[in-house]
C-alpha cells in the first residue's frame, strides 16, 4: 500500500512538474512575440521586465543616429529582415531558480507567402525570463542587455566629449565672429587618446564654427570658418571642459601645422579635411539634431551665394 501511495505521489509530481514546464513553455512563446525588431513592440512594456524595457526604450527612442547603423539593433536580436519574418519555436525551457527561467529557442527566417528561406541556417537562441507579481517576463536575450548598457554608457560619454567641445567652440571661437541668431558647431572628430570615462582626454578634430539667422524657414549662413587641431579635456567639478586648443595655422604654414599636430593621425584628417561631402553630410545631421534639441523649426540652410540645402529627416 505505502509503495503505492509512493508510486502515486511521484506520478502527481511528474504530471505537476509536467504542467508547469508546459505553462513556462507557453509563455516563453508568448514572450517571443516581443522580441525586438526596428523598434519596440507596441504593447511590449507590460511583457519586459521594468529594467530590460528601460534599456530597449533608450536604445530605440533615445539615442539619435549619427552614423548610419548606429542604432540598427537587428544585429542585438533575433529578427527579421530583407522580405523574411522570424519563425521561432521553443524546444525547452529550464528554471534556475523559483523566479527564473531560461527558454531555447530555434529561429528560422519565412519568407511573406508563407516558405521558408532554405538558405538560412536554424539558429538556437537564449530568452530569458523572470518571473514578476506573479507574471513571467522577458528579463533578457542572449544576454544583449548588457550589450545594450554599455553602448548607452559609452554614448553618454561621447556625448558628454562632444558637448564640451561644441560649448568651447560656440563660447571661445564662435565670439570672434560676426553673430548672428545661432551659432551651430560641426564636429568631425578625427581621433581620440584616452578612454572617453577618464579625467584627461586629447581630442584631434576637424571642427567648423557657423553662425545663422533664421528667415522664413531656412538658416541662412552669416559668418563662419574652420578650426582644426588638438584640445585638451579634462574633468573640473564632474563636467568636461576643453583646457586648451593648438590649432593647425592660416597660409603656408598649415600643412606643416597640420602634420606636426595630427601626427599619425594626419591622413585620416587630411581625408576628412579635403572631403567636402563628408564636412556637408555631418554639416547637415548636426544641425538637424541641433535643432531638434532646441525645438527649433527650420527646413533649409544656405550660405552666401549658394542653393538652399535642404536638412534631411
Amino acid at each position: 500500500m505505502r509503495k503505492l501511495t509512493a508510486i502515486t505521489l511521484a506520478a502527481l509530481m511528474l504530471a505537476a512538474c509536467t504542467s508547469k514546464e508546459e505553462k513556462l513553455k507557453l509563455r516563453a512563446e508568448e514572450l517571443c512575440r516581443y522580441i525586438p525588431d526596428h523598434e519596440l513592440i507596441e504593447n511590449s512594456k507590460g511583457y519586459l521586465t521594468a529594467d530590460f524595457y528601460a534599456v530597449l526604450d533608450t536604445m530605440f527612442n533615445h539615442l539619435p543616429d549619427e552614423q548610419p547603423l548606429d542604432h540598427e539593433w537587428l544585429y542585438y536580436f533575433v529578427t527579421s529582415n530583407g522580405g523574411t519574418i522570424a519563425d521561432y519555436t521553443v524546444t525547452a525551457v529550464e528554471m534556475t531558480d523559483r523566479d527564473h527561467a531560461v527558454a531555447t529557442i530555434s529561429v528560422r527566417q519565412q519568407w511573406e507567402d508563407g516558405s521558408f528561406d532554405s538558405t538560412t541556417d536554424i539558429e538556437e537562441h537564449k530568452l530569458y525570463m523572470e518571473r514578476v507579481d506573479g507574471q513571467w517576463l522577458m528579463a533578457d536575450f542572449d544576454g544583449h542587455k548588457a550589450d545594450c548598457i554599455n553602448h548607452i554608457i559609452i554614448y553618454r560619454q561621447e556625448q558628454a566629449l562632444r558637448d564640451a567641445i561644441g560649448e568651447y567652440l560656440v563660447d571661445e571661437i564662435g565670439q570672434h565672429y560676426l553673430q548672428g541668431e545661432l551659432c551651430v558647431p560641426t564636429l568631425m572628430i578625427v581621433a581620440a587618446s584616452e578612454e572617453l570615462g577618464s579625467t584627461t582626454a586629447h581630442v584631434w578634430g576637424d571642427f567648423w564654427v557657423d553662425w545663422y539667422r533664421l528667415v522664413g524657414d531656412t538658416l541662412k549662413c552669416v559668418s563662419g570658418g574652420n578650426h582644426s587641431g588638438r584640445m585638451t579635456l579634462e574633468q573640473e567639478e564632474g563636467k568636461l571642459r576643453v583646457t586648451a586648443f593648438e590649432q593647425t595655422v592660416d597660409g603656408a604654414g598649415n600643412d606643416a601645422s597640420a602634420r606636426r599636430i595630427f601626427g599619425p593621425h594626419y591622413d585620416v584628417y587630411t581625408n576628412i579635411h579635403g572631403n567636402q561631402d563628408i564636412r556637408e553630410a555631418n554639416r547637415n545631421l548636426q544641425l538637424r539634431n541641433y535643432l531638434r534639441r532646441h525645438g527649433i523649426s527650420a527646413s533649409y540652410y544656405q550660405d552666401y551665394g549658394w542653393p538652399a540645402v535642404e536638412i534631411t529627416e
